[in-house]
Protein backbone atom coordinates (compact mmCIF):
# COMPACT_ATOMS: atom_id res chain seq x y z
CA UNK A 1 0.00 0.00 0.00
CA UNK A 2 1.40 3.42 -0.96
CA UNK A 3 1.86 5.93 1.85
CA UNK A 4 1.18 9.61 1.45
CA UNK A 5 2.80 12.47 3.38
CA UNK A 6 0.43 15.45 3.43
CA UNK A 7 1.55 19.02 4.00
CA UNK A 8 -1.34 21.54 4.08
CA UNK A 9 -4.20 20.14 2.03
CA UNK A 10 -4.60 16.57 0.86
CA UNK A 11 -5.77 16.99 -2.71
CA UNK A 12 -3.97 18.00 -5.86
CA UNK A 13 -4.80 20.69 -8.37
CA UNK A 14 -4.50 18.78 -11.61
CA UNK A 15 -8.27 18.74 -12.06
CA UNK A 16 -9.20 21.54 -9.68
CA UNK A 17 -9.58 25.11 -11.03
CA UNK A 18 -8.12 28.04 -9.11
CA UNK A 19 -10.36 30.42 -7.17
CA UNK A 20 -9.87 33.78 -5.47
CA UNK A 21 -9.09 33.46 -1.77
CA UNK A 22 -7.40 30.06 -2.08
CA UNK A 23 -3.75 29.84 -1.19
CA UNK A 24 -1.15 27.40 -2.43
CA UNK A 25 0.29 24.70 -0.20
CA UNK A 26 2.01 21.48 -1.22
CA UNK A 27 1.28 17.76 -1.20
CA UNK A 28 4.33 15.49 -1.46
CA UNK A 29 4.40 11.74 -2.00
CA UNK A 30 6.97 10.07 0.22
CA UNK A 31 9.74 7.81 -1.00
CA UNK A 32 7.72 4.83 0.28
CA UNK A 33 5.54 5.01 -2.83
CA UNK A 34 6.58 2.03 -5.00
CA UNK A 35 7.40 2.76 -8.62
CA UNK A 36 4.87 0.25 -9.82
CA UNK A 37 2.06 2.53 -8.65
CA UNK A 38 2.97 4.74 -11.58
CA UNK A 39 3.50 7.94 -9.56
CA UNK A 40 6.91 9.57 -9.76
CA UNK A 41 8.53 11.34 -6.81
CA UNK A 42 7.58 14.99 -7.16
CA UNK A 43 5.63 17.74 -5.39
CA UNK A 44 2.00 18.54 -6.10
CA UNK A 45 0.29 21.84 -5.37
CA UNK A 46 -2.66 21.68 -3.02
CA UNK A 47 -5.27 24.17 -1.87
CA UNK A 48 -5.87 25.80 1.49
CA UNK A 49 -9.20 27.56 1.93
CA UNK A 50 -9.13 30.78 3.96
CA UNK A 51 -12.46 30.84 5.78
CA UNK A 52 -13.98 33.42 8.11
CA UNK A 53 -13.36 33.05 11.83
CA UNK A 54 -16.64 31.94 13.44
CA UNK A 55 -17.56 33.67 16.71
CA UNK A 56 -19.66 31.46 19.01
CA UNK A 57 -23.25 32.63 19.75
CA UNK A 58 -22.40 33.10 23.45
CA UNK A 59 -20.50 36.27 22.50
CA UNK A 60 -22.91 39.14 21.91
CA UNK A 61 -20.57 41.94 20.79
CA UNK A 62 -17.18 42.66 19.22
CA UNK A 63 -15.19 45.72 20.32
CA UNK A 64 -12.38 46.66 17.88
CA UNK A 65 -9.17 47.93 19.46
CA UNK A 66 -6.92 50.85 18.49
CA UNK A 67 -7.53 52.17 14.99
CA UNK A 68 -9.51 49.13 13.88
CA UNK A 69 -13.06 49.16 12.55
CA UNK A 70 -15.70 46.42 12.37
CA UNK A 71 -17.61 46.42 9.07
CA UNK A 72 -20.67 44.34 8.22
CA UNK A 73 -19.97 43.15 4.67
CA UNK A 74 -22.52 43.98 2.00
CA UNK A 75 -24.18 40.93 0.43
CA UNK A 76 -22.80 39.96 -2.98
CA UNK A 77 -24.94 40.93 -5.96
CA UNK A 78 -26.96 37.91 -7.10
CA UNK A 79 -28.16 39.54 -10.32
CA UNK A 80 -26.50 41.51 -13.09
CA UNK A 81 -27.55 45.08 -13.92
CA UNK A 82 -29.78 43.57 -16.63
CA UNK A 83 -31.52 41.32 -14.10
CA UNK A 84 -29.76 38.06 -15.02
CA UNK A 85 -29.31 35.69 -12.07
CA UNK A 86 -25.58 35.17 -11.43
CA UNK A 87 -24.13 31.81 -10.33
CA UNK A 88 -22.04 31.87 -7.14
CA UNK A 89 -18.78 31.62 -9.10
CA UNK A 90 -19.66 34.75 -11.11
CA UNK A 91 -20.68 36.93 -8.17
CA UNK A 92 -18.23 39.73 -7.42
CA UNK A 93 -16.70 39.72 -3.95
CA UNK A 94 -18.08 42.79 -2.13
CA UNK A 95 -15.70 45.63 -1.21
CA UNK A 96 -18.20 47.65 0.77
CA UNK A 97 -20.25 47.49 3.92
CA UNK A 98 -21.58 49.28 7.00
CA UNK A 99 -19.45 50.30 9.97
CA UNK A 100 -20.96 48.71 13.10
CA UNK A 101 -18.21 49.35 15.67
CA UNK A 102 -15.00 51.38 15.97
CA UNK A 103 -11.90 51.35 18.15
CA UNK A 104 -10.69 54.07 20.49
CA UNK A 105 -8.28 55.57 17.94
CA UNK A 106 -4.51 55.82 17.80
CA UNK A 107 -1.61 58.02 18.82
CA UNK A 108 0.26 60.02 16.16
CA UNK A 109 3.42 61.47 17.68
CA UNK A 110 2.14 62.86 20.99
CA UNK A 111 -1.37 63.48 19.71
CA UNK A 112 -4.35 61.19 20.35
CA UNK A 113 -6.37 60.86 17.13
CA UNK A 114 -9.91 59.52 17.18
CA UNK A 115 -11.28 57.43 14.32
CA UNK A 116 -12.90 59.78 11.82
CA UNK A 117 -15.55 57.27 10.69
CA UNK A 118 -18.82 56.94 12.59
CA UNK A 119 -20.91 53.81 13.09
CA UNK A 120 -23.59 53.49 10.43
CA UNK A 121 -21.31 54.89 7.71
CA UNK A 122 -21.28 53.07 4.36
CA UNK A 123 -17.67 52.46 3.36
CA UNK A 124 -15.54 50.99 0.58
CA UNK A 125 -12.36 49.17 1.61
CA UNK A 126 -9.25 47.70 0.00
CA UNK A 127 -9.85 44.34 -1.67
CA UNK A 128 -7.50 42.18 0.42
CA UNK A 129 -7.64 44.09 3.72
CA UNK A 130 -8.67 42.85 7.15
CA UNK A 131 -9.80 39.60 8.73
CA UNK A 132 -13.20 38.09 7.99
CA UNK A 133 -15.39 37.19 10.98
CA UNK A 134 -18.75 35.39 10.98
CA UNK A 135 -20.78 37.01 13.74
CA UNK A 136 -24.53 37.01 14.53
CA UNK A 137 -25.25 35.16 11.29
CA UNK A 138 -23.52 37.72 9.06
CA UNK A 139 -20.06 38.15 7.58
CA UNK A 140 -18.01 40.99 9.03
CA UNK A 141 -14.54 42.37 8.46
CA UNK A 142 -12.13 43.75 11.08
CA UNK A 143 -9.66 46.12 9.42
CA UNK A 144 -7.57 49.19 10.11
CA UNK A 145 -9.10 52.59 9.47
CA UNK A 146 -6.34 53.26 6.93
CA UNK A 147 -7.58 50.30 4.84
CA UNK A 148 -10.89 52.07 4.28
CA UNK A 149 -10.77 53.78 0.89
CA UNK A 150 -13.70 56.15 1.37
CA UNK A 151 -17.35 56.79 2.20
CA UNK A 152 -20.08 55.87 -0.28
CA UNK A 153 -23.73 56.64 0.45
CA UNK A 154 -25.00 55.66 -3.03
CA UNK A 155 -24.52 52.68 -5.35
CA UNK A 156 -22.37 54.66 -7.80
CA UNK A 157 -18.60 54.67 -7.25
CA UNK A 158 -18.26 58.15 -8.77
CA UNK A 159 -19.91 59.51 -5.60
CA UNK A 160 -17.13 58.10 -3.39
CA UNK A 161 -15.62 60.49 -0.82
CA UNK A 162 -11.98 59.37 -0.44
CA UNK A 163 -10.38 59.30 3.01
CA UNK A 164 -6.86 60.23 4.14
CA UNK A 165 -4.42 60.17 1.17
CA UNK A 166 -6.74 58.35 -1.25
CA UNK A 167 -7.65 59.67 -4.71
CA UNK A 168 -10.56 58.68 -6.97
CA UNK A 169 -9.69 58.70 -10.68
CA UNK A 170 -11.86 58.19 -13.76
CA UNK A 171 -9.72 56.08 -16.08
CA UNK A 172 -9.17 57.38 -19.62
CA UNK A 173 -10.55 55.21 -22.42
CA UNK A 174 -8.03 52.93 -24.12
CA UNK A 175 -6.73 54.03 -27.51
CA UNK A 176 -8.61 52.37 -30.38
CA UNK A 177 -5.92 53.05 -33.01
CA UNK A 178 -2.14 52.92 -33.20
CA UNK A 179 -0.10 56.05 -34.02
CA UNK A 180 -0.10 54.80 -37.63
CA UNK A 181 -3.90 54.59 -37.75
CA UNK A 182 -4.33 50.81 -37.40
CA UNK A 183 -7.40 49.67 -35.48
CA UNK A 184 -6.70 47.80 -32.25
CA UNK A 185 -8.70 44.79 -31.09
CA UNK A 186 -9.86 44.49 -27.48
CA UNK A 187 -7.04 42.00 -26.80
CA UNK A 188 -4.34 44.36 -28.07
CA UNK A 189 -5.55 47.59 -26.46
CA UNK A 190 -3.09 48.87 -23.87
CA UNK A 191 -4.54 49.24 -20.36
CA UNK A 192 -4.54 53.00 -19.62
CA UNK A 193 -2.55 54.42 -16.71
CA UNK A 194 -3.95 57.91 -17.27
CA UNK A 195 -7.13 59.42 -15.88
CA UNK A 196 -8.91 62.44 -14.46
CA UNK A 197 -9.05 63.05 -10.72
CA UNK A 198 -12.70 63.03 -9.60
CA UNK A 199 -12.21 63.44 -5.84
CA UNK A 200 -9.38 63.60 -3.31
CA UNK A 201 -9.11 62.84 0.39
CA UNK A 202 -8.28 65.43 3.10
CA UNK A 203 -4.67 64.22 3.23
CA UNK A 204 -2.60 62.13 5.67
CA UNK A 205 -1.87 63.11 9.27
CA UNK A 206 1.50 64.59 10.26
CA UNK A 207 3.24 63.99 13.62
CA UNK A 208 1.14 66.72 15.22
CA UNK A 209 -2.11 65.13 14.08
CA UNK A 210 -2.77 67.76 11.40
CA UNK A 211 -3.78 67.04 7.81
CA UNK A 212 -1.21 67.50 5.04
CA UNK A 213 -2.94 68.55 1.78
CA UNK A 214 -2.39 66.37 -1.26
CA UNK A 215 -0.35 67.48 -4.27
CA UNK A 216 -3.13 66.62 -6.74
CA UNK A 217 -6.51 68.28 -7.10
CA UNK A 218 -9.92 67.53 -8.60
CA UNK A 219 -9.84 67.94 -12.38
CA UNK A 220 -6.13 67.11 -12.78
CA UNK A 221 -5.21 64.68 -15.55
CA UNK A 222 -2.65 62.33 -14.01
CA UNK A 223 -0.34 59.44 -14.78
CA UNK A 224 -0.41 56.72 -12.11
CA UNK A 225 1.33 53.44 -11.33
CA UNK A 226 0.01 50.68 -13.58
CA UNK A 227 -0.71 48.04 -10.92
CA UNK A 228 -1.75 50.27 -8.01
CA UNK A 229 -5.12 50.73 -6.34
CA UNK A 230 -8.56 49.16 -6.56
CA UNK A 231 -10.60 49.17 -9.77
CA UNK A 232 -14.36 49.71 -10.03
CA UNK A 233 -16.97 50.11 -12.76
CA UNK A 234 -19.34 53.06 -12.44
CA UNK A 235 -23.07 53.15 -13.14
CA UNK A 236 -22.21 55.06 -16.32
CA UNK A 237 -20.10 52.12 -17.54
CA UNK A 238 -16.84 54.05 -17.07
CA UNK A 239 -13.83 52.58 -15.27
CA UNK A 240 -12.68 54.14 -11.99
CA UNK A 241 -9.71 53.48 -9.75
CA UNK A 242 -8.93 54.47 -6.16
CA UNK A 243 -5.30 54.69 -5.08
CA UNK A 244 -2.98 56.51 -2.72
CA UNK A 245 -1.71 59.93 -3.79
CA UNK A 246 1.84 58.52 -3.63
CA UNK A 247 0.93 56.21 -6.54
CA UNK A 248 0.24 59.24 -8.75
CA UNK A 249 3.48 59.80 -10.67
CA UNK A 250 2.79 63.01 -12.62
CA UNK A 251 0.23 65.66 -13.55
CA UNK A 252 -0.30 66.01 -17.29
CA UNK A 253 -1.19 69.25 -19.06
Amino acid sequence: MATVQVIGSSFGTRSVPSFDGLHISTVRFSSAVPTRVGISQRSYKGLVVKAATVVAPKYTSIKPLGDRVLVKIKTAEEKSIGGILLPTTAQTKPQSGEVVAIGEGRTVGKTKVDISIQTGAQVVYSKYAGTEVEFSGSNHLILKEDDIVGLLDTDDIKDLKPLNDRVLIKVAEAETKTAGGLLLTEATKEKPSIGTVVAVGPGPLDEEGKRKPLSVATGNTVLYSKYAGNEFKGADGAEYITLRASDVMAVLS
